[in-house]
Order: structure tokens, then sequence, then C-alpha cells
């Protein structure tokens, strides 16, 4: 039965290949995220313990509140420059440096606009000397406070050289200095992990990067000679009290890349769920392969039972050849993934300006998931086909090789339970009824949905088929066409099914996101009552800023009505992470922005008092005259009380507090800022005034309301873009379903194609049957595609109303190009399968058995 089995796979090679590479694509997707998140895991851990190579301990002040690697660095609060002292005259300390780093220097490069990073910080600190580790390349050290060193990498992107006369942002708003030097890291690297650093005077680092003279948030400890680095860490710990962190550099370096691990590990999970999408469509591949195999081997199947083979070896020999392929698409999977995870990781490397790679490594995880996703996706696909072909029966053999198509009443059924069990979990994920587990109810749902839909599909495609095909009936190669396609339900719901499923997942995010677009934009153009908007766009975790003196001065301008800068950063309230605005304008929360009161004042807020939105008054348990407990980014935790209540709006944060309380948000500088002008002024004759008063704030920029409206908007088809690369790969899958299934089917009728041509069939109106055929059931697929993922679509923004959502958009057009795509790819994905059937020998064809 093994030699049986080998003969008839590698009768079968060409075949199989198809369904090999379906596999290989979706294991090249697993392995390579694998071996992606490990090589910039293992480079973030090399360039962290690079950069703490020479700190034997470090001394930092506690934030005040704890930030995720998404959020940015938490803010390391200053300390006076006496506990430097402190620490020097700690037994076992050799020598302890007091040092200024904060991220938030941004150079102004020599096109007049501020660098910026994807990213990596944008450090400023004070400069402490050249070591081991940080050369000097070119220059000298700052000595006067107008001076600045900055890394060899910075030099590069903002395209400056020494002596020349640059702008940096900081805390405060731009100040002009003098490069004196440029420094780079051992190993001839212009930078630490695709950082840019401004190094100053230790005067001006901590006028400019902590907002206050003679303090630090950092000191770097050496230790004595024979005393440990845990010895010294405890008793500087002692020494210093607990207002402070107080780590090994060893600790420091575990931390940095812990931190920056949990974000890769995220993007890691979105890489697995977009292999997960691909490997379901080639799980349809394989099964819709193995079914036509089957089929085609009935006669072969029969005569091995006839002569004494039973069920379970049948079952064994195309579990085998699974397991062959499996296998096989495994090494080739694994292969292929290293390669792509390595060039992913030298585009990350690049985009995120010289990281430095680590080696490319094979993790076990990558191993494990290769194999482990290969086999069971084969075996799993394979096995339906395994247990209908133990189902043959001996006298199968003395009968024709076509079998006929059962009847669909078992499939249907089963199909519409298993929808309806998808319908249940979106219900249920979607509706909030889940609890802990909303994503896993909604992606158990939509893979239900999928799969109900693909068992329910055979009910519907004769007739589908044969309505898109009838487009060609006038034509006798498109009607041959047409019929083959509806010839056998199963298998062209099979192959429709898995070009579906790519499809629905673009089509349905498409129209979540048109909507989410359609309804912010309507109601920021219904609500935003200003005509000129001042902002930038974000391009890492801090966002672009400008001066607040640009806020005053704006008012100046003749025929602007009112004013406002707003705020933003993460609180702790009354123990819980929130997210707060201030606002340089109280009024504008109404006035400006159609804020609806529900109780109290909402037009003023002062001092240590603050509005809340509806919701957040509801799930809190708050009202008007509440006091709760405030701890902001610096300072210490203050009582806020409760002043106003405003419904809650997707335009607005659920706290808003007054200009004076942004003062101790870790960046304290406005984000965006608002004009509303007087009646009968021309936004045209306003603009260029506020364009003037932005000359020393190049990271934003002044538009008026519609454009800034439309600009937050598009950063959506960015996303959308990113996704549907993503899921192109499954199409391709599909692709692949498709040639493997015309393939397989012109095998299958040889003897057929052979009778046609002898009755004067020629080789082209052949191929024209086949490519007939391939676009009837790329059509098919992609017609279900736009149906269900339009439909789950219009679920999830139902399901997002109460969040903002409130319109519906479904994209016609996108949807019409979908199936002028689908025809092509059928019109692709015909050829060489088109050109067998044309190149087949008459004779040899009628002649066949």
């Amino acid at each position: 039965m093994f030699r049986a089995t080998l003969k008839s796979l590698l009768a079968r090679k060409v075949r199989l290949v198809l369904s090999g590479l379906a596999v290989v694509l979706g294991v090249m997707f697993v392995s390579g995220a694998f071996v992606l998140t490990d090589t910039l895991g293992r480079s973030f851990d090399q360039i962290f313990a690079e950069a703490y190579e020479d700190v034997d301990v470090n001394v930092a002040g506690k934030p005040k509140l704890a930030m995720t690697e998404m959020e940015g660095e938490a803010l390391q609060p200053p300390f006076p420059a006496a506990t430097v002292e402190t620490v020097r005259s700690v037994p076992g300390v050799a020598e302890a440096t007091g040092v200024v780093s904060a991220d938030g220097a941004r150079l102004i490069g020599s096109n007049g606009k501020a660098v910026t990073s994807f990213g990596p910080p944008q450090l400023g600190g004070n400069w402490i000397g050249v070591s081991d580790l940080l050369q000097l390349r070119e220059g000298r050290e700052p000595q006067a406070d107008d001076e600045i060193v900055i890394n060899k990498g910075l030099a590069t992107a903002g395209k400056v050289a020494l002596g020349d006369r640059v702008g940096v942002l900081t805390l405060g708003p731009r100040e002009d200095f003098t490069i004196v030097g440029i420094f780079g890291y051992s190993g001839d690297r212009d930078s630490i992990g695709g950082a840019n650093e401004v190094m100053f005077t230790t005067p001006a680092a901590q006028r400019l990067m902590l907002g206050e003279p003679d303090v630090f948030n950092n000191i770097v400890v050496s230790a004595a000679s024979g005393v440990s680095d845990d010895e010294l860490r405890d008793a500087v710990a002692a020494a210093v009290g607990d207002g402070y962190e107080v780590k090994t550099g060893e600790q420091l370096s575990a931390d940095a890349a812990a931190g920056l691990k949990e974000g890769l590990a995220f993007f890691n999970r979105i890489l697995l769920g977009f292999a997960a999408v691909a490997l379901l469509v080639g799980t349809f591949l394989i099964l819709n392969t193995f079914s036509i195999i089957v089929a085609q081997r009935t006669r072969e199947l029969a005569l091995l039972r006839a002569v004494g083979a039973s069920g379970k070896q049948i079952i064994g020999s195309v579990v085998l050849e699974a397991i062959a392929i499996g296998l096989i698409a495994s090494v080739l999977g694994l292969a292929a993934g290293i390669g792509v995870g390595a060039l992913l990781a030298y585009l990350f490397s690049t985009f995120a300006g010289g990281l430095t790679l680590a080696g490319v490594g094979v993790p076990a995880s990558a191993v494990i998931g290769a194999f482990a996703v290969g086999l069971i996706i084969t075996v799993v696909a394979a096995l339906l086909p395994a247990l209908r072909a133990a189902r043959i029966p001996p006298i199968a053999a003395m009968q024709d090789v076509a079998t006929p198509d059962r009847p669909l009443t078992k499939v249907t059924v089963a199909g519409a339970v298993v929808t309806g069990i998808g319908a249940v979990l979106l219900f249920l994920g979607l509706g909030g009824h889940a609890g802990g587990n909303t994503l896993a109810a909604i992606l158990g749902g939509v893979l239900f949905a999928f799969i109900g839909v693909a068992l329910l599909t055979p009910l519907i495609s004769r007739p589908v088929v044969a309505a898109l095909g009838a487009v060609f009936s006038g034509w006798v190669p498109g009607k041959l066409g047409r019929l083959n396609s509806g010839r056998n339900p199963r298998r062209t719901a099979i192959t429709a099914a898995a070009l579906m499923v790519g499809i629905a997942l673009v089509t349905g995010i498409t129209v979540i996101l048109d909507s989410a677009k359609s309804s912010i934009s309507g109601l920021a153009q219904d609500s935003i009552k200003a005509e000129l908007v001042i902002a930038g766009t974000q391009t890492g975790p801090r966002p672009p800023t400008f001066d607040p003196a640009v806020l005053e001065e704006a008012k100046a301008i003749p025929g602007v009505r009112l004013v406002d800068g707003e705020y933003g950063d993460m609180a702790m309230i009354n123990g819980e992470r929130t997210w707060v605005g201030a606002s340089s304008e109280p009024t504008a929360l109404r006035q400006m922005f159609g804020a609806v009161p529900a109780a109290g004042d909402i037009e003023r807020v002062g001092p240590g008092q603050m509005l809340i939105s509806s919701d957040m008054a509801q799930t809190r348990g708050l009202s008007v005259g509440s006091t709760v407990p405030v701890q902001l980014a610096r300072g210490e935790e203050r009582p806020y009380t409760v002043t106003g209540i405003y419904e809650s709006s997707p335009l607005f944060g659920p706290v808003a507090l007054s200009a004076d309380a942004a003062r101790d948000f870790s960046i304290p500088q406005p984000i965006q800022g608002y004009l509303q002008l007087e009646p009968g002024t021309r936004v045209a004759d306003v603009l260029p005034r506020v364009e003037a008063l932005l000359a020393d704030s190049p990271e934003v920029a002044v538009a008026d309301r519609d454009a800034f409206i439309e600009e937050q908007a598009g950063q959506l088809d960015g996303l959308l873009t990113m996704i549907r690369i993503l899921l192109a790969l499954a199409i391709v899958i599909a692709v692949l379903g498709i040639i493997n299934t015309l393939a397989l089917s012109v095998l299958e009728r040889t003897r057929e194609l052979g009778l046609l041509r002898a009755i004067g069939l020629r080789r082209s109106q052949t191929m024209g049957m086949i490519t007939v055929e391939a676009v009837v059931i790329s059509v098919f697929g992609a017609l279900l595609g736009v149906v269900v993922g339009a439909g789950l679509g219009a679920a999830v923004v139902e399901a997002l109303r109460d969040e903002g959502i409130t319109k519906l958009v479904l994209p016609w057009g996108q949807m019409g190009v979908f199936l002028g795509l689908a025809a092509i790819i059928g019109v692709v994905a015909a050829v060489l399968p088109a050109i067998r059937a044309a190149r087949i020998n008459v004779l040899g064809a009628i002649a066949h058995d």
C-alpha cells in the first residue's frame, strides 16, 4: 500500500505542486513573522546592551505615570542636583555623574523642516564627555549655552554640518544654536537604534529639556573596584529613598528591550492573523484538490479495494499523500519565511533610521510553527476526501471514472447551522455581550460565517453561475464554458469560496473605514465652528506641537473672533488611566466644537476644576461637585472638582482641564489650534498671517477646516492600503486554486476535450471555453466576497453606532472594481490550463480512459 501511494504521488506530482504552493505561502507568512520579530528582538537586545555597557548603576526619578510602548516613554521627573552628591557619598561608588536625557529635542534641518523620526526617540541631553562607546568625530564639546553637538545620524538626516546655525525645538519655543561637534559610536555607527540626539551644555539641557535649573533626571554611577553592581544598586537605593528607580545597567537593558518587544509581539500577532487568513484560503484549495483527485481515482481506488485493501488503508493512503505534501511544503515555506523575515527586518532597519541588525536567526517557534501549520492544514484539508475515498465500493472498478454529483441536502443543512453559529458569535461580540472575550467572539463569528457561506455556496452556485455565464452564451465556447463551470456545484463553490474570503475581508474593512471616514468627517463639518486649524502629522509617539505664543499673537489678527489651543496627555484619575485634554479657551468647547451641556457649566473651567463627558460620568459614578484625585505626568497628585458635564462625542475626549494644568503634561505645548473668524472675514486674508506666525514652529501648518478634515480622514486610507497588501497573499492563493481546479478539470475531461476537438472545436475556441469557465468562477467568488464583506461591514458599522460611526457607506465603485479585477484574475488563471487543453492530442484524448 505504501508503494502504491508513493507511485500515485509521483504520478500526480505536477497537479499537487499548486496545492503544496498554497501551503508554502501560508507557512512562509507564519515563519517569516517569527523570524522577523526574533531578529528585531535580538537587535534591540544588542542595542540596549551596548547603550548601557558603561553603566554599572543608574538612578532615575520614579515616573508619575506608567506608559505603554505604544504611548512612548514614561516621563522621568527631575530631581535636585544635590542628589548627585548624595549618591557620590555612598560607599562603593567610584563616580556619579548627573545626566539630562529626555525625548523631544527636534532639530530643524537645512530645508527648514523639523527632522522627523518614525519610532526612535529624539533625545536631548547634556554633554558629559567621550567614552569607549561615544566618540567625538568632528569639532569639540559645547562650551556656551548656544552651542550643541549632534550625532552623525541626525547630521545626515538634517543635511547639516559643523559650524551651521540651526534651530532646535524643545519644551520651549525654537532657539538657535551653533553645531560645534558631531559624534558617533563605536563600531563606526552613526546612532544607537536610529535615535536622533542633540547634546547641550548642562545648564541649557536642564532649562530646555527638564524645564528648570539645577536638576537632573538620571545619575550614572560607576562601582568601585571589588563592588558588584547588585551590591552597589542596593546601597544607592537605600541612600536615595523610595522616590527613585535604581537599576543596574543589565536591568535597564532588559527593561528597555522588553518594552519594545511588547510592540513587536503586537505586530507579530497582526502578521499571524493575516497568515491565518491565507491558510484558511489554502485549506479550501487543498480540500478541492484532493476531492478532485479522489474522484479521478475512483476506479483505481476501487481496484485496490477489490484486491483486498481495507477502508483504513485507503484513508491512510490519502492522508500519507497529504503528509508528504505538508512536509515538503513546510520545508520550502520555512526557507522562504527565513528569507522574507530577513528582508522585512532589513526594510524595517532602513525605515527606522539605520537600526543595526543582529544576525538573522531561526527561532524554534518558526520551525515548530512551520511544520505544525503545514502538516495540520494539509492533513485536515485532506481528511474529508480520504473518508470519501474509503467509502468507494469495489464494484466501482467496473464503472466509468466519472462520479455522479451527490445531493446537497446535508451540506446545505450543515452550512445553515455553521452560519447560524457565526451569526450568534458576531451578535455576542459586536453587541458587547461576550464579556472579556469580545475579540475572540468576533473572530470566531467571522470564521464560522466564512465556512458556513462556503458550505451554502453549492446551493446557489448553479443558478448564479448560469446567470453570470449568460453574458457569454452567444458564443459556442462561452456557452460550453458556462455549462462546465456549473457542472459540479461543490467544486465550483469551494474554488469560488477561496477567492471569497480575501475579497470579503477587503470589502468589509473598506465598508468600515469608509463609513468611519464619512461619519467623522460629517460630524466634524457639523460641529467644528472654526475656519482655520493649526496641526501637524504625527510620525511617532510624540505629536507635533507649536509655540503657545502663537495663540496670543493670532488673537490680534484682524477678523479673528476666537482662538483655542488644545493640549493632551495621559493621566491617572482616581486610579484609572485616562486621556485628558486642556484648552486655552474654555468657551471653545461649546462655541467652537458644539458640545452639548448635560449638567453644570461647561464654558468655564479653572485651576483644580474639570469637565467630563456624560459617558465618563455614568461609568465612574461622577456628578457635578464630585472630587477625584488626578495625577498628571509632572507634579504631585491633587484633587479636581467636576464643575460641568457635556454630552459625549467622538470629537473630544472624556476629560477637559484648564490651560494651566497643561504645564504638568508630559508635552506642555499645544498640539492643535483652532481659529474662529468674524462673520464676513475671508479665510484667504487671515491664513497667510497665521502662516507667518508659525515660521518658528515647522512641525505644524495651518489649513482651512475642510482641508484639515480631509487630511485627518485620509489617514485611514494608509491603513486600508496596508491591509489590502497583506490580504493580497490570500487572493494569490485563491488564484492558484482556480488554476489548480482548471488544470485538474482539463485532465479529468481529456476524452471530452478530444471529442470536442474531433467534431470541429478549434484550439482558440478550446482556450476560450476554459477562459470563460475561469472568469465565471472568479467573478462568482468575487460576487460572494462583495456580498458577504458588505454584510459583515454593515454589521460592524451598526455595532459602532454609539461610538460615532453613524453613516453606512457602501463603496459601490470599489466593489465594481473588485468584480472587474476578478474577471482579469480569471483570464490570468486560465492561461496555463487553456494552453494545455488546446495542445491535447485529439486521437490520444479520444482513446484516453
